[in-house]
Parts: structure tokens; sequence; C-alpha cells
């Protein structure tokens, strides 16, 4: 069990502090922690595909290449051409989408040719309608008071007239 606790502890924490000087939380040592945070990493471990969806989306050049490679099959060489790049900056835009399993890329002979890849972002897209959808409530709600408010405004100016 302890070779289980240590293989969660930070070298760091494990080689440079004696037992005593490591930091603790509340009256457990940190080891007993360690079993929290890595329980809370694998929780956040759904939420890194997202991450590296919208990491690899929040540049205009990737989503062009995307939506270019959503009309036909490129290779790196015509992507560059299109979006006015070299070779080696338009090789770390594509690398950067491979990881988010956006854009697949296969070599044969010279040429690496790049297509979608087999992600289709219905996570992404859940996630985003998720938060819309409580937005569009959160609109309707301030419809509704600023409704109550105008009526309250045009009864008191009628009130004012008489």
């Amino acid at each position: 069990m302890r070779a289980a606790i240590d293989a969660g502890t930070p070298t760091r924490w494990r080689t440079s502090l004696p037992s005593r000087a490591r930091p603790t939380t509340g009256r457990r040592p940190l080891r007993a922690a360690k079993f929290r945070y890595i329980l809370n990493h694998m929780v956040q471990y759904m939420s890194t595909r997202l991450d590296a969806s919208f990491a690899a989306l929040s540049d205009p050049t990737r989503r062009g290449v995307v939506e270019q490679l959503g009309r036909a099959d490129a290779s790196i060489t015509d992507l560059a051409e299109k979006f006015r790049m070299t070779l080696t900056g338009m090789k770390k835009h594509v690398v950067i989408l491979e990881q988010a399993g956006l854009v697949t890329t296969k070599k044969i002979g010279r040429v690496r040719t790049c297509q979608l890849g087999p992600r289709r972002l219905e996570e992404e897209t859940a996630w985003l309608e998720r938060y819309r959808q409580r937005w569009d409530e959160r609109f309707d709600e301030l419809d509704k008071v600023v409704e109550e408010l105008t009526r309250t405004e045009r009864s008191n100016e009628r009130k004012t007239r008489k």
C-alpha cells in the first residue's frame, strides 16, 4: 500500500523533504490528500478533450484548416499555400489539430496528406448546448424582470397624470 501512495507523490516531495517537514492538510499527512488529488485528476481528465479541442480551434488558421479539410483532403503544402504560411508553420498547426483528434495525416512518399479526424465534436457541441440553454433561461428571466419594471413604470406614469 505504501508503494502505491509513494507512486502518486511527486518525486520532489518524496526525496527532498523529510516526512515531518512535508506539508499536511488538516490532521492528515499529505499522502492521504494525494488520493483525493489523484481521484480529482481522474474526474478532470474528462474535460481534457474539451480543453484540447477548444485550444486547437481557438486559432483562426486552425479553424480555417478544419473548414478546408471539411471540403476535401489536402496536403500540408496545399494548406500552407492557401493560408500563405511556411511549411513549418502549417505543420505546427496540423500537429495541434492532430493531438486534439480533429485531423489525421498520412504520409505517402514525400507528401503528407491531411484529412478530418475521427472526432465529430459531439462532446463539445453538448457542452456548448448546455451553456446556451442556461444563458437562454437567464435572458428569459431578465426579459420578465424588464417587462415587470416597464409595466410598473407605465402604471406610475398614469397615476401621476391623473
